[in-house]
């Protein structure tokens, strides 16, 4: 394992993460009603009826909103239940506001648990990042529950990575577990960057 790599990625998490938390509620409630329309319109541009999303943590751009009215709107959202063996369970969201703390203090649905296989059937896959480059290599927050579940999909469905615009970087350290995604979705645009896999 390359140590440059891993110490290169966790410098420029702690310098994401500081960011985030020096951006005010205001900055924050304007993101996250730009996230809702740009998934919105995400969702249209891709006939999706059945999604993968995930809840915001405070200082991630909200999606919450977005997956309340997609349920609302007759959308099958899974939703993320992560799991001490490094995988994802998936739940699907509902229109009750009950959420738990996960691992990590990850916010997570408290509705019926499904196994890691069940996300296999979406159309469309929106996951959290750190950062994303101009490739599509995406940045998580270094737990790899996301690059694990996209590499070991079968037929993967396009995913997008929800970041505030200021999170769209030239170029990211990568190894080789890391999985690119199609694009990306800030609170004023959606990038498709890299072809969907086969």
């Amino acid at each position: 394992m390359s140590t440059d790599v891993e110490q290169e990625k966790r410098a420029l998490r702690a310098e994401l993460r500081e960011r985030r938390q020096l951006l005010s509620d205001a900055q924050r409630e304007t993101a996250a009603s730009g996230i809702h329309e740009q998934l919105d319109a995400l969702i249209e541009a891709h006939s999706a009826e059945s999604i993968s999303c995930f809840l915001s943590a405070t200082t991630e751009p909200g999606t919450r909103e977005f997956v309340a009215a997609a349920v609302q709107r007759g959308i099958r959202v899974l939703l993320p239940v992560t799991r001490a063996d490094g995988l994802l369970d998936w739940a699907v969201a509902d229109d009750s506001d009950e959420i738990s703390e996960g691992l990590f203090g990850l916010p997570e649905p408290t509705g019926e648990v499904l196994g890691p296989i069940a996300v296999n059937d979406v159309d469309l896959m929106i996951i959290p990042a750190a950062a994303v480059d101009s490739t599509g290599m995406r940045l998580g927050w270094g737990r790899g529950y996301f690059d694990k579940t996209i590499g070991s999909m079968e037929k993967c469905p396009p995913v997008y990575a929800v970041i505030y615009d200021s999170e769209v970087l030239e170029s990211l350290p990568r190894e080789v577990h890391d999985q690119p995604v199609t694009g990306i979705v800030t609170p004023t645009r959606t990038l498709t960057l890299s072809p969907s896999r086969p």
